[in-house]
Parts: C-alpha cells; structure tokens; sequence
C-alpha cells in the first residue's frame, strides 16, 4: 500500500474538485484527510478513485447523503441493498431516455425536412423522449 500522502491542492488539481469542496466532503464524511502538509490537508493516494465514485454517483443523481450509505454499505445491508437497486433502475431509465434524446438529435443534425419540426421521423423521435415536468 502506497503511504505517500497527497497535499490538498495537488487532490484538488487531479480531481478537478475545489479544495473546498474537498474540505465540505471531507465535513461530511465522504472522505477522509490523513494527515498534514504544514497546515494543508494531506489524502492517500485512494482518495482520488474514491472522488471519482462520489463524483459519478453525484452525476447520476445521488443525494451525498445517498453516497455517504453506498460508501458504507456492507454486503449484509438488504435494505440499502434493496434502495440501490431502485436507484440502478432509476439510472437505466435516465439512460434509456438520454439514448432516444441523442437519436433524435443525431436525425436532427442530418435532416432535411423542412421545416425539420415537421419531419415525420423527427417527430416520432421526440414522442420516445418521455417529458419531465417540473
């Protein structure tokens, strides 16, 4: 195991994170410092892969509360289990709609309809796009 220790700043430049959104994760237990380069924070090496999963998990739409229990979860957690699994078929609907939208848009981009709204193809392609309300 690797024992070299990251200064903040350096974490900062290859997560692509802030320093001070490392201090906030760190506020919330999604991270951990390991000890001190003066009075800078120093993360092992880990922290980084550990950044890339709480940076995804966020992408995908995950609370950080949501990604503080994936990061604690054991494989005796049926429950949290159980949420996980909602949440992966939340992420494959996400997706699903994500692939119709980059359909429709790469029909858009070679289209020749006009005017490209009334394309028959295009309008088919939007009607498989589910729309979110808010």
């Amino acid at each position: 195991m690797d024992d070299t220790l990251i200064d903040i700043g350096e974490v900062a430049r290859r997560s692509g994170l802030a320093a001070s959104a490392l201090r906030f994760y760190e506020r919330k237990g999604l991270i951990q410092a390991e000890g001190r380069n003066g009075l800078r924070r120093a993360y092992r090496p880990q922290t980084l892969e550990r950044l890339d999963l709480i940076c995804c998990a966020r992408d995908a739409g995950f609370t950080l509360s949501e990604i503080a229990e994936l990061l604690r979860a054991r494989p005796s957690d049926t429950e949290l289990r159980a949420r996980l699994a909602g949440k992966e078929r939340e992420v494959a609907e996400r997706v699903d709609q994500l692939t119709r939208l980059r359909d429709s848009l790469r029909h858009a981009a070679v289209c020749e309809h006009d005017p490209l709204v009334e394309c028959p193809e295009f309008k088919h392609a939007v009607r498989r796009v589910p729309v979110t309300r808010s």
